[in-house]
């Protein structure tokens, strides 16, 4: 990803969200509350949506109006502005999971004990980590790799989430995808069910991260996504609690005993073919040094740690600053894993 700078502003009329909203529209909303990181400005509006019914009423409305907003879930792979985020910010509290579903997420009618199908559906905003405890409660197999990761289902898909050799592209049945077609009194909204073929997976990404996130230019600096992921269905196995709260504990422990502990915003960037971004930012001679709050960790240099009072632009130049010497010294350019939001 190229880092863009931008000093443009823009204001936009927020009564008419107020009027079709009411009391759920929030002025002036200080993000930093709302991302791992414990930085970031204000949002114009911030708006939570509750279920995913919610997000196709916001989102379809917004898409209508050409207002641009953004959707943050965990706030755990991406880094707010200082300055915040112009527009709308939808904070994804859509939680709801039903065990036991068919491959379109419907509950099945009957349980049928043994041969029930070993499947999942969750809302987008669910916690991903959480969802994989509740499988292990439940003795099924296929999420402990999740267990400790910080963001939800729906950015889980988009980004592909993975870790200690799975991801999503492995569990994955299929997504439940809001999607729009052309603006104003013309636009249509449509949801769709995508299986995981069409997600077009990669490392650290998919189709919905390639193509729409924050691609669909209003003016010179704002956006709106193009498609929002509602639901996934998940494929799990059947085992028991005690082995898959065993192997949980076993990666949770790894992960506590190789990663910082602290507000960060997860792996900074992708790592590159055939190496580590870790390796590539400690052999530049960058492990543990600081600019403002904010650490590049000495435990594993591809975390980069608030240690209490960061800015987002103390962040965002120690990233720079990262990319620059890595290239220098080992002619690597590091791609960022998180994504920027708010003006730069």
């Amino acid at each position: 990803m190229m880092l863009m700078m931008s000093t443009t502003t823009h204001s936009f009329d927020l009564q008419p969200l107020q009027l079709a909203f009411g009391e759920r529209v929030k002025l002036g909303v200080s993000l930093s509350r709302y991302t791992a990181a414990r930085v970031g400005g204000p949002a114009d509006a911030l708006m939570e949506a509750r279920s995913s019914e919610d997000l196709v009423d916001f989102c379809s409305w917004l898409w209508q109006t050409e207002l641009p907003f953004v959707i943050l879930g965990g706030g755990s792979n991406v880094l707010v502005s200082d300055l915040g985020i112009r527009g709308v910010v939808i904070l994804n509290k859509s939680r709801r999971v039903r065990f036991g579903v068919d491959e379109r997420g419907r509950k099945l009618p009957v349980d049928l004990g043994a041969q029930q199908p070993l499947l999942v559906w969750a809302e987008s905003g669910m916690n991903f980590g959480a969802l994989a405890r509740q499988a292990a409660q439940r003795g099924l197999a296929g999420l402990e790799w999740a267990v400790g990761i910080p963001g939800t289902v729906g950015g889980a898909v988009v980004g592909n989430a993975g870790a200690h050799g799975g991801d999503m592209a492995g569990n994955l049945l299929m997504a439940e995808i809001l999607h729009h077609q052309g603006y104003g009194s013309s636009m249509s909204v449509r949801r769709e069910h995508w299986p995981v073929q069409k997600m077009g997976f990669g490392y650290r990404t998919s189709a919905l991260k390639r193509r729409d996130i924050g691609t669909v230019p209003l003016q010179e600096f704002p956006y709106q996504p193009g498609s929002i992921v509602l639901a996934a269905v998940l494929r799990l196995e059947r085992s028991t609690p005690q082995a898959v709260q065993a192997r949980s504990d076993e990666l949770a422990a790894y992960r506590r005993r190789t990663q910082p502990l602290g507000a960060s915003m997860g792996s900074m960037f992708k790592n590159p073919p055939g190496d580590y971004a870790g390796r590539l930012i400690e052999a530049a001679g960058l492990k543990g040094i600081r600019r403002g709050d904010v650490e590049i960790s000495s435990l594993h240099a591809n975390f980069f740690v608030n240690r209490g009072l960061a800015s987002a632009r103390d962040i965002y130049e120690l990233i720079l600053i990262a990319k620059q010497a890595v290239l220098e010294h080992s002619g690597v350019t590091l791609e960022l894993e998180i994504e920027l939001l708010g003006e730069w």
